[in-house]
């Protein structure tokens, strides 16, 4: 009887270790990364006055940071320069060579401000004219918060808001800097023209971010990226929109 019960035990001992031999292994844990979650490319400006890092943010905004990527790509901003610069508000560029003279753009992409981000500072933008859907090449960088700016409804241009695709993670000293030129009309212009003209002497992507900074999300409870921006005694604010007509 003893020798029969041992034999049995031993029978379902066998069979539990060929079960759990047989069966399937565990899927990977995903904790240490997210394969569907969408990497943050980084792009370098080297301009005349430093260099800029912008991490964009193609989960939120997918069409404009595609279109951003594929104008640095094609070296589309090797050589234009940074045609605007309002004290306190933004800094624009993207278009215009030396010479203020527009470079001909692909055509314009779908305005993606209803994006749930937000135009605070150190963001970056696209700038359109006041159909939402005219973005194509430029881009501006909110030198303070810019709530104004941000999507409200689809009622009209004024309320469509201006797209953010990304943030500056290095070199917001340098666009401080840039919103610190003195200003005139030149060219085209009848103002807000930075002398001497900043020139974006080449725009690359440099990888994808290690560490993905937060979005921000929204005017009150999102991340600032920078501390405030040091005061001016030069110029003072005008009322403007990031226009892309300018």
């Amino acid at each position: 009887m003893r020798r029969s019960t041992r034999f049995v035990a031993f029978l379902l001992l066998v069979s539990f270790a060929l079960s759990a031999s047989a069966a399937p292994p565990a899927p990977a844990s995903t904790a240490a990364g997210n394969p569907s979650a969408a990497a943050h490319p980084q792009v370098k400006l080297h301009t005349s006055m430093g260099d800029i890092v912008i991490e964009l943010f193609p989960d939120k905004a997918p069409k404009t940071v595609a279109n951003f990527l594929q104008y640095v790509k094609d070296g589309f901003y090797d050589g234009t320069v940074f045609h605007r610069a309002i004290p306190m508000f933004l800094v624009q560029g993207g278009l215009y060579t030396r010479q203020l003279t527009p470079k001909r753009t692909r055509a314009p992409i779908p305005d993606e401000a209803n994006n749930g981000l937000s135009n605070l500072r150190g963001t970056v933008a696209a700038a359109r004219g006041p159909d939402p859907d005219s973005a194509t090449a430029q881009f501006f960088f909110n030198i303070v918060d810019n709530p104004r700016l941000d999507y409200v409804g689809n009622q009209s241009g004024m309320t469509w808001g201006y797209a953010v695709f990304g943030k500056v993670v290095q070199g917001m000293d340098v666009v401080d800097k840039l919103d610190n030129l003195p200003t005139g009309p030149q060219g085209p212009f009848i103002g807000d023209v930075p002398r001497p003209l900043p020139v974006i002497e080449s725009a690359k992507v440099i990888g994808e971010a290690a560490q993905p900074t937060a979005e921000p999300v929204s005017p009150t409870a999102g991340q600032v990226p920078f501390a405030p921006a040091p005061k001016k005694s030069k110029k003072t604010a005008a009322p403007a929109t990031a226009s892309s007509r300018h």
